[in-house]
């Protein structure tokens, strides 16, 4: 399969995570954060030198992500001035994939209102009446932009995000009518926190044409203490999934990459150093 890795996971410095990828073979970079600044904000000249970079080295960009819509609650509402923020980085994000020739560009949605549905009495004491609907057409205008744009937008499962499982990812799709416009963004281990099992239950959300791009990296979740704890891959609450789910994803035929995110270090503070001690089982498991 298509393997990858999240830049700035390394380092800002484009030039030396490239060095990285190629001592490992990995093909795909992943762009979000390179150098001072995160991707939309980037001169014409920084633009021109990250492509040229990459065309060099053989490296074409896998998925430009940014944390478009990230911040943005049930209060907001289409055209209010985070709104317009964020649906103008959106197009100059899509300017830079056009340059850099990224298919995918990232958002994210509006943070969590906990409990959305229910039934049986949870509907009138419990559920946030009216927070789902209301994040729907934050996000319909860019479906337009990126149908415009001839390229496909990727929402990811999130930790305190709206779209936190790949069930909420489809249904995202499935209500905005977007399937094909717009895919999901997975990461299993961010799902840990909603208790998604990855496999069989979350590939099986969105295995049928739904699934666009996949990060992964390995988790422990206290939901209980608000505590996450990144681990080594292998180490975490998802070790025993990682082969089904490469498995499955391999019969199935996904064309897809899958990106490695460097969030672990082994108590160091050095991110390099976390990544040496997962890679391998990391392209063991989905190479």
């Amino acid at each position: 399969m298509k393997l990858g890795l999240i830049c700035d996971g390394i380092s800002r410095d484009l030039a030396h995570t490239v060095n990285v990828m190629d001592e490992f073979d990995l093909e795909y970079a992943e762009l979000q954060f390179v150098g001072d600044s995160e991707v939309g904000d980037h001169s014409a000249q920084e633009i021109r030198e990250i492509d040229n970079l990459l065309r060099d080295r053989g490296k074409p960009v896998s998925c430009l992500s940014r944390h478009i819509f990230a911040g943005m609650t049930v209060a907001n509402v289409p055209g209010d001035e985070l709104h317009k923020k964020h649906m103008d980085a959106l197009k100059r994000v899509i300017d830079m994939a056009h340059i850099v020739d990224s298919p995918l560009v990232r958002i994210m949605s509006p943070k969590k209102e906990q409990i959305l549905w229910g039934s049986n009495g949870a509907e009138k004491w419990n559920v946030a009446h009216g927070a789902w609907d209301k994040i729907l057409p934050l996000i319909a205008p860019a479906i337009e932009v990126i149908k415009d744009a001839g390229l496909t937008l990727v929402v990811e499962t999130g930790n305190g995000t709206m779209v936190n499982s790949n069930y909420t990812g489809r249904k995202l799709i499935d209500d905005l009518d977007a399937k094909g416009s717009l895919k999901v963004l997975w990461d299993p281990a961010n799902n840990c926190w909603c208790h998604e099992r990855a496999f069989p239950a979350g590939y099986e959300e969105v295995k049928d044409g739904y699934l666009g791009h996949v990060h992964i990296k390995d988790v422990q979740v206290d939901t209980p203490r608000a505590t996450l704890e990144v681990r080594r891959m292998g180490e975490g609450q998802l070790a025993d999934q990682f082969q089904p789910m490469a498995d499955a994803m391999r019969a199935d035929g996904y064309t897809g990459v899958i990106s490695f995110e460097s969030v672990y270090h082994p108590g160091n503070g050095n991110f390099e150093d976390g990544f040496r001690q997962s890679i391998g089982l990391f392209k063991s498991l989905f190479e």
